[in-house]
């Protein structure tokens, strides 16, 4: 267990010697954010870490950024304008805009940036395949014009899930996009102390004061990015009870993920507050490449076993953080939710569960199921399913390690005799699920993801999804490519839940959102 330095100083002896200043102090101690995961990487590009996109989101900017709504509004950038023919985009950034080392941001810098991001991000190498020409016009304008017709130019450049389009500087981007960067300048509303950070430890920020905010009131992670502490860091603290009692005793202020064992005694706490935050969709992961999951039938019959509220329920989250039945990929009470209406989901249970492995001819073959036992999310949701497989009649395996190792082992398409698995669980927060494109169980179908799930109907309606803009003709095509999701099994859906989140009763301006928003918030 790592605790953090900022805890082991003499808070006794400094109250004591400061309590007739406290009043005074207060508002310039730093907001200290505990993440749930360690930052070890500071590239965005490189790295598809959760902490490491939220570290992305302190330094640097995007040209364009999604609201509480999933609407896409500009944040760099002044405006845009398409071409009656959809395939000429003309970008102009606002006036003012300073990187960290104080040189205007420009449009070649915003050109070097997007073509970095779309070497690494899958939505991105869509669109520079469909790109002609990516042009400056002038020190703030560039044009993107496209080959053939890309319906999601501006979701691309806004994307708020992994890889995120954060701009950098020019001789910044120029760096190999396989290659971490050393030097950290952005134009987002906080600089990195590189020489204070510490892995494991902490990380700090300052404010910039030559960031411009946009002038709208902060919504999701659009609009003004108001700054009101000159200082924040991201604490790192490995035990979960740690963590807790740091919040309680006031050594920091906002918790990422709350453990559910914790959540009833700290809504009883007058100094602390619990909210769930976003959405977030468990996924239990089949291996297609290796029995027994290469047969669809055994796969739906792993589906029908699943059963979501008892997962949910297994997690010890309290009813009104999450749904007993969410059949929508794209998430349930979103934007996006599409109402599922693939019969395989009609007929599930226990019952329909066996009745599908006697059609198959499931002979008692192996599955062996990767078990985060780190994971304060995905441990419990791991534990539940491999009970309720075994219910059905699966021969399931429990192999039980750190995330790390998991991780690593996912990464094989072996044999499981030979170190390969059968079944996984992974989570990810609604606004990396949203719509076909950003959600990895479709926008990796027939891409070489673990599980290696292929389903060529669902190329053919993605190819289609991908060239059209016309809203309607979206949402049908997204309601197809959820039924053959449903169908070929790519993933099996384990619940929808808000991931309860902590943060201290005297900090006001708290933006709810899948994960911390330092900006606009103060502390009374």
């Amino acid at each position: 267990m790592r605790v953090p330095s900022l805890l082991r100083r003499g808070l006794l002896a400094a109250s004591l010697l400061l309590a007739p200043f406290l009043t005074h102090a207060q508002p310039q101690r730093p907001l200290r954010i505990v993440l749930g995961q360690e930052l070890a990487v500071l590239d965005p590009i490189i790295s598809t870490n959760n902490a490491t996109r939220q570290f992305g989101y302190m330094v640097f900017d995007t040209l364009i950024a999604v609201d509480s709504q999933g609407r896409y509004r500009p944040q760099m950038l002044e405006g845009w304008q398409v071409s009656e023919d959809g395939l000429r985009y003309t970008f102009t950034l606002r006036e003012g805009l300073l990187w960290h080392d104080n040189t205007p941001v420009t449009a070649a810098d915003c050109i070097a940036s997007i073509r970095r991001w779309g070497a690494r991000d899958g939505l991105g190498q869509l669109l520079l395949a469909s790109t002609a020409s990516l042009e400056a016009t002038g020190e703030r304008s560039f044009t993107l014009t496209l080959s053939r017709p890309f319906g999601f130019v501006i979701e691309a450049l806004g994307k708020p899930g992994t890889i995120v389009p954060f701009m950098m500087p020019a001789r910044i981007a120029a760096t190999n996009p396989n290659t971490a960067i050393t030097e950290i300048v952005g134009s987002g509303p906080f600089t990195f102390d590189r020489g204070e950070w510490r892995s494991g430890d902490r990380a700090i920020f300052r404010r910039f004061a030559g960031y411009r905010p946009r002038p709208e009131p902060a919504d999701g992670l659009a609009g003004g990015k108001v700054v009101n502490f000159e200082t924040a860091e991201f604490v790192s603290i490995t035990d979960a009870s740690t963590r807790v009692a740091a919040l309680q005793a006031n050594e920091v202020d906002m918790l990422e993920f709350l453990p559910p064992d914790f959540v009833g005694n700290l809504r009883r706490n007058r100094g602390v507050v619990v909210q769930g935050v976003g959405q977030f969709m468990p996924y239990v992961s089949l291996n297609h490449a290796q029995p027994p999951f290469n047969n669809p039938l055994i796969r739906r019959a792993a589906q029908a076993a699943l059963n979501q509220g008892e997962i949910m329920a297994g997690m010890g989250l309290p009813p009104d953080l999450y749904l007993r039945d969410c059949t929508s990929i794209f998430a349930c009470n979103t934007p996006y939710f599409i109402e599922a209406t693939n019969p395989n989901l009609a007929r599930r249970g226990v019952e329909r569960a066996r009745e599908l492995l006697r059609e198959a001819g499931y002979n008692n073959e192996r599955v062996i199921f990767l078990h985060p036992t780190d994971s304060v999310n995905l441990s419990p949701v791991a534990q539940v399913a491999m009970q309720q497989l075994r219910a059905a009649g699966f021969n399931v395996e429990e192999w039980a390690s750190d995330w790390a190792s998991v991780a690593a082992r996912r990464l094989k398409r072996d044999p499981v005799e030979q170190g390969g698995w059968s079944a996984v669980t992974v989570i990810w927060p609604s606004i990396d699920v949203w719509s076909p494109i950003t959600f990895a169980g479709t926008a990796f179908n027939c891409r070489n993801y673990p599980g290696w799930f292929c389903d060529e109907e669902m190329r053919g309606l993605m190819d289609r999804y991908t060239a059209t803009a016309e809203p309607n003709l979206r949402r049908e095509l997204a309601s197809a490519i959820q039924n053959r999701f449903h169908e070929n099994v790519n993933f099996i859906i384990a619940g929808q839940m808000s991931v309860p989140t902590a943060y201290r009763a005297e900090l006001e301006g708290v933006v709810p959102f899948a994960f911390p928003i330092p900006w606009g918030v103060r502390r009374r």
